[in-house]
């Protein structure tokens, strides 16, 4: 089984298939049912295009195959193709699988929606550059600006405006290889180990200076003439939808007692686990909220509210997990009604 590194994926080759710009990643291809994979966190703030998977669905052949993190089971590239396929009809998909930390895989799915298939709008890039400035402060404004397809001037002016930021002393380029953000401070620090070490080689005051080495032999030429080892101005300051309401929301008992009727999950663990939570939170609703919250005694308030806040997200992370698996099993279905707009 043949799990891809990031570096294999951003190095991969472009697709044949009739995939509209579509790229398919190098690697091993697993046929999964569609059912078992789950929507990823996508970089388009505006979700996925339904004109676009429209024109998936139409084209002839198989699309290539998607990218998926394996312990997920999350799309990282390929949603659209995805949702083409569910909605030809297809079962099953073409995988490739990926393992990787959940920052990683957010700059891989950038990467991937950067160079290929539908562009990202110029929001979307600049969010995302602004979320991998807070996951990889490390990497550079240009490395950071070939990620996203944006300049290296606008990532700058996005890490500007981006709070709690760390100030780091160097970055790492699109070269793999460490500089500082502070030119002056390395010439500086060079200039000392040349006066102190003046038969060091160069190479070896780079290394120990963070400067490269042909800035090193700048710094020694400029102390024999005399001047500063600092070039001008190198030392100036561095700047730091929620789905609408259903019927099923309006009247709730009603549609729990529906569900409790339900075999699709009265017969297994897992869905006799969430009715008897659903019965819970339905015999709940029906309460006087009002008279519980007067009822709580001053020391509990602070950790019952915290309590209710902290199982009233697991309940809409559970939420937006539905409305994604909805997406997936029925396209048509969104899409028809992305069309009534």
């Amino acid at each position: 089984m043949n799990d891809m590194s990031a570096s294999s994926v951003r190095a991969a080759g472009a697709g044949t298939g009739p995939g509209a710009g579509d790229q398919a990643p190098a690697g091993e291809v697993e046929i999964v049912p569609i059912v078992s994979l789950r929507a990823g966190e996508s970089p388009r703030l505006n979700g996925e295009d339904r004109t676009h998977v429209a024109r998936l669905a139409e084209a002839e052949g198989p699309l290539p195959p998607i990218l998926v993190e394996r312990r997920t089971m999350k799309v990282i590239d390929g949603m659209h193709r995805l949702l083409a396929a569910s909605l030809k009809g297809q079962e099953t998909i073409g995988v490739i699988f990926f393992d990787g930390c959940p920052d990683e895989v957010f700059l891989l799915a950038v990467e991937a929606n950067v160079t290929h298939g539908l562009p990202l709008s110029h929001s979307d890039r600049r969010a995302a550059a602004r979320r991998i400035i807070g996951s990889h402060p490390h990497m550079s404004d240009r490395a950071i600006g070939a990620s996203t397809g944006l300049s290296a001037k606008t990532v700058a002016v996005v890490r500007r405006s981006t709070a709690a930021v760390p100030q780091l002393t160097s970055r790492m380029g699109r070269d793999g290889r460490i500089r500082p953000l502070n030119g002056a401070r390395g010439r500086l620090q060079a200039a000392q180990l040349l006066a102190e070490h003046p038969g060091a080689s160069l190479r070896e005051v780079a290394r120990r200076a963070g400067v490269s080495p042909a800035t090193a032999r700048d710094v020694r030429q400029r102390m024999e003439r005399g001047e500063k080892p600092t070039l001008a101005g190198s030392g100036r300051a561095q700047a730091c939808t929620a789905p609408p309401a259903s019927g099923a929301a309006s009247a709730p008992d009603a549609a729990v007692q529906k569900l409790l009727r339900d075999p699709s999950l009265r017969h297994s663990e897992h869905g006799r686990q969430l009715l008897r939570l659903l019965q819970v939170n339905n015999a709940a609703g029906a309460q006087d909220w009002s008279g519980m919250v007067v009822a709580v005694p001053p020391h509990c308030t602070a950790i019952i509210g915290q309590i209710a806040r902290h199982y009233a997200q697991l309940w809409q992370g559970f939420a937006q997990e539905l409305d994604q698996r909805a997406v997936i099993l029925d396209p048509g279905g969104s899409l028809l009604a992305d069309g009534q707009d």
